[in-house]
């Protein structure tokens, strides 16, 4: 085993004397644990000897030293509360995005208003200086300590893991006092710990069944310094600004309503923005030769089984029954796109054949995972198929790119690429899938793409390329695919003539740019902070009068504008100004035209920006000039 690490000295030293070593370092040098072949592992862990190659240091600072650190803060978070409140139950407690959670049981559910007070436990228990020590117990032994400190959770996660993984031993760390089960990794000294924040409240369903008990949720975060603490801290209050949810109502775009859960009704500003998208979209499609399809939103039951879709998502579909006939709404497109391609004989000189369609579709989803614009049950794809030879793949794998990059860079979106490939689980033979994968990385390429490899994450027929865009506060957004599939049209017979005059089975190309238009907006909304650019804003500019005098003039500039093709509204109200400018600044309306008797005598224009700054004196011509030299994608 070779293990190699910018830390190698310090690891050469005696555990406890390089311990008290690293303590005198810069915590951004501190080595925390392994990053091996076979997985993370912390400094208190024996590497595996069966199938490591390889082992490299983690420091303090890495990606992979903050996923430990914000481990061990989760279980700092749940000694606090136990020190605190002895009769809560304590449960599972993972790393995510971006911090951490611990779930806990208790009869009276945490509020936001505990948290101060169980930070404060926190930094007390970090300033005892505990170390981490990991043991593994026999099943028995394991059983009987949570059995007997009343921690039932606990228990049952031992069990479950010695059903499924037949395993006859588990590890458990130690702080001081408290012992947790726990697989880890985690920092070797807890006083390592410097800068975290307990962030929300909420309410979970134990192992997310909600036929379970509900649990209370504590969310946290942990960086390795402060300042990329307080970095945090201030996108949550930019991203909170930011909420689309709250945008959405006050630049009226979109509500919710009980009747129909989880699926927003769009009002007009908010169905023109929908509108301009498909436009944008539309235009990409006809100009790289795409047909537009319309397919049916019920179809039968038997369909969705031919598809695989039965089998592998029935729990996320809606069902009906008409005359003794199992009908199911459509949760995808693609079984319908292929009905139409199977309607007719096609050749090779045929293909590439290309459908796209904004098809709604609904899928059931757990009231957890719901929220806003990001997660509905009714939506409307912008989805794709292209069915052509294996020898086009490549060559439409490239057209697919140039249309997502020429759609995302209209918005300003930098994206992050991932390339998924095959899984354990397959079908289709090697050969196939070494042309796919390879026409898939040459188009990457090509089209001077970086990307990040996902070894076995594609889908079971095929490798695929995501697509994460970047927000301007740095989030990221999964929104775009491209996928090859290889089952679908044997699974409903699709043929072509070739060349050699034999029947072959086309390929199948699933592609979708924004994905789910909804989400899509939901998260242009954030990006923007509503500020949407001079071609999509539903409202471009707004003429207003200061005086009656110049209310003639006003209409007339409205006029002009409305003529000239500009969506602008009139407000010729006797309110005062900063009472009429303040309404346009609360819908972000981009222009304010602002007119009194001066701009009337002299047939000229005051403008105001939503960012505050002010031109006086424009022609009616500048003013046609500045708009048309606004950048629209879709002229």
């Amino acid at each position: 085993m070779k293990v190699h690490s910018r830390g190698q000295e310090l690891f050469d030293q005696d555990f406890e004397k390089g311990m008290d070593r690293w303590s005198d370092l810069s915590k951004l040098d501190r080595p925390v644990g392994f990053k091996s072949n076979v997985g993370l592992y912390d400094l208190v862990t024996t590497l595996p000897k069966e199938g490591l190659q390889e082992a490299e240091l983690i420091l303090l600072e890495d990606e992979e030293g903050l996923e430990l650190l914000r481990h061990s803060c989760a279980h700092v978070l749940a000694q606090a509360v136990k020190e605190l409140f002895p009769e809560t139950q304590v449960t599972i407690g993972p790393v995510i995005a971006d911090g951490f959670y611990y779930d806990f049981a208790r009869n009276v559910p945490f509020k936001d208003e505990d948290l101060p007070v169980i930070e404060k436990k926190m930094k007390e228990i970090i300033k005892r200086k505990y170390s981490m020590k990991r043991e593994e117990w026999d099943i028995k032994k394991a059983l009987d300590y949570f059995d007997g400190i009343n921690e039932p959770y606990k228990c049952e996660i031992i069990r479950d893991l010695v059903e499924e993984q037949k395993i006859n031993s588990v590890s458990v760390y130690q702080q001081g006092d408290f012992i947790d089960l726990c697989r880890g990794p985690h920092i070797p000294k807890l006083n390592w710990i410097n800068a975290f924040k307990l962030t929300k409240v909420a309410g979970a369903y134990w192992r997310g069944d909600e036929n379970n008990v509900m649990l209370t949720r504590i969310y946290g975060t942990a960086f390795a310094t402060k300042e990329k603490l307080k970095e945090y801290l201030h996108q949550i209050e930019e991203a909170k600004k930011r909420d689309h949810r709250k945008l959405g109502t006050e630049l009226k775009l979109f509500s919710m309503h009980e009747e129909a859960p989880a699926s927003p009704f769009f009002h007009a500003n908010g169905a023109f923005l929908l509108k301009q998208l498909q436009n944008f979209l539309t235009s990409l499609n006809e100009e790289n030769g795409y047909g537009p399809v319309v397919t049916p939103l019920i179809m039968t039951e038997e369909l969705w089984k031919a598809s695989g879709h039965y089998d592998n998502y029935r729990e996320n579909m809606y069902f009906s029954e008409v005359e003794d006939r199992r009908f199911a709404v459509k949760p995808m497109n693609c079984p319908g796109h292929c009905l139409i391609y199977a309607n007719e004989r096609h050749s090779y000189k045929e293909l590439p054949i290309r459908y796209y369609e904004f098809g709604r579709v609904h899928r059931r989803e757990r009231s957890g995972v719901l929220g806003g614009l990001f997660r509905v049950q009714s939506f409307v794809q912008d989805d794709a198929h292209i069915f052509c030879t294996e020898e086009q793949v490549e060559s439409e794998i490239l057209s697919v790119l140039k249309m997502i990059d020429r759609f995302y860079s209209a918005f300003g979106y930098q994206y992050l690429v991932e390339l998924s490939t095959r899984p354990e689980k397959r079908i289709g033979d090697e050969r196939v899938w070494d042309k796919a994968e390879s026409a898939l990385k040459s188009a990457l390429e090509q089209a001077g793409l970086k990307y990040h490899l996902n070894p076995g994450d594609g889908a079971f027929y095929g490798p695929k390329i995501d697509f994460h865009l970047k927000d301007s506060l740095g989030r990221t957004h999964q929104c775009g695919t491209v996928q090859l599939d290889f089952s679908m049209p044997e699974r409903f017979d699709l043929q072509y003539v070739g060349a050699d005059n034999k029947s072959h089975s086309p390929v199948m190309i699933h592609r979708a740019i924004a994905g789910s238009l909804e989400r899509f907006l939901g998260i242009l909304i954030e990006h923007y902070a509503g500020k949407f650019p001079f071609w999509l804003v539903p409202q471009q500019a707004i003429v207003m009068n200061i005086t009656d005098g110049a209310k003639l003039y006003a209409e007339n500039i409205f006029d002009l504008l409305n003529k000239n093709g500009y969506r602008v509204s009139l407000d010729d109200s006797r309110d005062k100004l900063s009472a009429k400018v303040k309404r346009a600044q609360n819908m972000k309306i981009p222009y304010m035209i602002i007119l009194g008797e001066k701009e009337a005598s002299e047939n000229s224009l005051s403008l105001r920006s939503l960012n505050g700054q002010q031109e006086h004196g424009l022609s009616h011509e500048q003013l046609l000039d500045r708009f048309a030299n606004e950048v629209n994608p879709l002229s």
